[in-house]
């Protein structure tokens, strides 16, 4: 069964929402999250990333920037002003990016869930990025960036948030800059016991994005429960869960800043000699199929089909990728901390991979064909890993609008 609880969201007035509203903290380098909130004095950022109000030199975890971040929360609840609901509640969440809509249930979710894997995970966690975030929660007292879940649809949870989103008025309802819409309802009392009931049908959910966040609000709940094992809203995560047959993965392409020892004519013999290679598109038609970016001209590179008894991460063909070219051809070993490689996320475009390249920051870039839903599912069902950067998810859920606070 999948708990949700209602919860007393600390949120923005409506007229201050779209000013508030921030890309998640990790999306963004300090650069881009300055140059954004720029814009808005009241931007979240300046929570999120505290260190854009600091000295450019200033360490992302000195003891200042968390400072900082409690002092522009503070500054934030004053001049946005941020208003705490009278009472708890659930809220409908809704994405609209062009022809896509999604919408999914604005909760708090159990964290002894999360221990149970019964919220379940398909990456690792990075610890330094832990301990960022968990003392970014313990300092503001609030979590105030949502997971991102997702879950197998069921028609009971559609038939309430239908009702919601067809019966009440939105708290919020506006368009960010990047033309994502964000509309968010407060579900009624009479519907809340239904939403509930519906959830715990709910054999599992499933972490999409923000595994980060989740483990470190498990760790800040480790510290505030203490020796005394007191419980509190601190058992609980802030999270948007959403059905599978309304997400949308995009693909995590690929650049890699040089060829090693290899010269594009030699890069694209060896290749030939390993696969199926034409030139082709800059997307490639399904999976099997890499689109390659090398000296101007886009190459298909066919993978052909994964072996049958290969797991089911290994199968994927982010990971193919680096298992029959990038490790033994461009000497790519661990993308986690390999400087020669760099990741683009799909709403860039794979014209931001011809520009990478045509300008030099890049000798050479991959564009893949995305992971689904199920390839995530089944990956985390068997207690796998899912390759690293392997999915992006779009569109995004903002900060800010709604925090939870413990």
């Amino acid at each position: 069964m999948a708990l949700l609880a209602p919860f007393r969201a600390l949120r923005p007035t409506a007229e201050a929402a779209p000013h508030v509203a921030a890309v998640p903290y990790d999306v963004v380098n300090v650069d881009e999250a300055a140059a954004l909130a720029a814009a808005s004095p009241l931007s979240f950022l300046r929570v999120s990333r505290a260190e854009i109000d600091l000295p450019r030199d200033t360490n992302p975890y000195a003891d200042a920037v968390y400072a900082k971040a409690v002092e522009n929360f503070h500054a934030l609840k004053r001049n946005a002003p941020l208003v705490m609901e009278e009472s708890p509640s659930v809220y409908v969440y809704r994405l609209r990016m062009g022809a896509h809509e999604q919408t999914g249930v604005a909760a708090c979710y159990s964290l002894d869930e999360y221990d149970r894997d019964v919220i379940k995970k398909h990456e690792r966690t990075r610890r330094d990025k832990e301990d960022d975030r968990t003392r970014h929660i313990l300092e503001l007292r609030a979590q105030t960036g949502p997971v991102f879940l997702t879950y197998k649809s069921t028609s009971r949870v559609d038939a309430v948030v239908h009702r919601t989103i067809t019966t009440k008025p939105p708290l919020f309802d506006f368009t960010a800059a990047d033309d994502v819409q964000h509309t968010i309802w407060r579900v009624e009392i009479r519907d809340e016991h239904d939403l509930i009931t519906a959830f715990e049908a709910v054999p599992a959910l499933y972490i999409a994005d923000g595994h980060h966040r989740a483990a470190s609000a498990a760790r800040a709940r480790q510290q505030l429960r203490g020796a005394s094992n007191t419980p509190g809203e601190w058992d609980t995560f802030l999270a948007v869960a959403f059905p599978d047959n309304q997400m949308q993965i995009l693909p995590y392409n690929r650049v890699v800043k040089d060829l090693g020892s290899l010269t594009p004519d030699t890069l694209l013999s060896a290749l030939g000699e390993r696969f199926t290679l034409a030139e082709g598109g800059a997307t490639p038609r399904h999976r099997g199929e890499v689109a390659m970016y090398l000296g101007g001209r886009w190459h298909t590179i066919v993978l052909g089909d994964a072996a049958d008894r290969a797991a089911p991460a290994d199968r994927l063909d982010v990971q193919r990728l680096q298992d029959t070219i990038l490790t033994p051809l461009l000497g790519i070993g661990d993308v986690r901390s390999d400087k020669r490689i760099d990741f683009v996320g799909g709403a860039r475009g794979t014209g931001e991979l011809e520009k990478m390249v045509n300008t030099g920051k890049a000798a050479v870039a991959f564009s893949l064909f995305p992971v689904s839903v199920h390839d995530l599912m089944s990956i985390a069902d068997a207690g796998s890993i899912m390759p690293p950067k392997s999915t992006w998810f779009e569109p995004k859920l903002r900060d800010g609008l709604l925090s939870h606070v413990i």
